[in-house]
């Protein structure tokens, strides 16, 4: 049974809480019943920006690379039910002034269509394609796969008849947790297969990357030098504001855009 719009703002005046929650999750009983209620069986794949992958360019003898907003297009392509939300309840709920509030997540498949209809509508396949290069080209990453947390804030079931596309901003998304919570829950969160980022030699260590760009605190200074650690989820967003071109994502399996498709349709029943 879909959720009524008083939980929607529940939700929102408990969403600046979110850290203290995520910290609590590091408790053993109570992390256990989070990761149970809200996480299990998660699978959620963040996507870099086209322009932060080199494009018609060789790598590894492959003379052109699909680019990673394929991922999201092929998947829509394949589901029979597109639903958007009227806007995004993380911005929504943070008062977001840099990035538009209005392009909530996308949700596919058969248990979006008990999503409370005064939170968003049902768009066909060519108005969801339309719908995620408009959030590209607002600066939005995407973020897709299984998400329990959604099938239970939105109260639609089964899980397996839900995808979700989310369309982050490094300010307010959610996800902005990780670093707080257990190793459990973040596990549940990975950037696409067969990609790494890296910092090369023309670091000039000028500190932009740390202002607010990294989500999960991933970039660190030691000796002067910088370095990205195992926590980076690939968001790409360090390679964007680079002013010298020092952070590079690396391709290691030129297959890696097929690969993370497969991932993500084993994921949930969209036909």
């Amino acid at each position: 049974m879909s959720r009524p719009l008083w939980f929607n703002e529940l939700i929102k005046k408990i969403f600046p809480a979110r850290f203290l929650i995520a910290k609590s999750s590091k408790l053993p009983v109570f992390g256990n019943m989070i990761y149970h209620w809200l996480f299990e069986g998660d699978d959620l794949v963040y996507l870099p920006a086209n322009q932060v992958i080199p494009v018609n360019e060789p790598v590894g003898g492959t003379e052109k690379l699909i680019l990673p907003s394929q991922v999201v297009d092929h998947v829509i392509e394949k589901a029979n039910v597109h639903w958007v939300m009227n806007s995004c309840i993380c911005r929504d709920a943070n008062q977001c002034k840099d990035y538009p509030i209005d392009f909530g997540c996308l949700f596919l498949g058969d248990a979006a269509l008990g999503i409370n209809p005064e939170l968003g509508r049902r768009i066909t396949k060519e108005e969801a394609l339309q719908y995620v290069q408009r959030c590209r080209e607002a600066g939005l990453v995407h973020m897709i796969g299984r998400n329990k947390l959604d099938t239970v804030w939105l109260g639609v079931t089964p899980g397996i008849k839900l995808l979700t596309i989310c369309n982050c901003c490094p300010c307010c998304c959610i996800w902005g947790i990780l670093p707080d919570v257990t190793h459990q829950i973040g596990a549940t969160v990975g950037r696409m297969p067969g990609l790494k980022v890296l910092i090369n030699d023309q670091c000039i260590a000028c500190g932009i990357c740390l202002e607010d760009v990294c989500f999960v605190d991933a970039i660190s200074i030691s000796d002067g030098r910088y370095s990205i650690d195992d926590a980076c989820r690939g968001c790409g967003r360090c390679v964007s504001v680079c002013p010298v071109e020092a952070i590079e994502i690396v391709v290691q399996d030129d297959h890696f855009v097929e690969t993370t498709i497969s991932r993500i349709l084993s994921l949930a029943d969209l036909s």
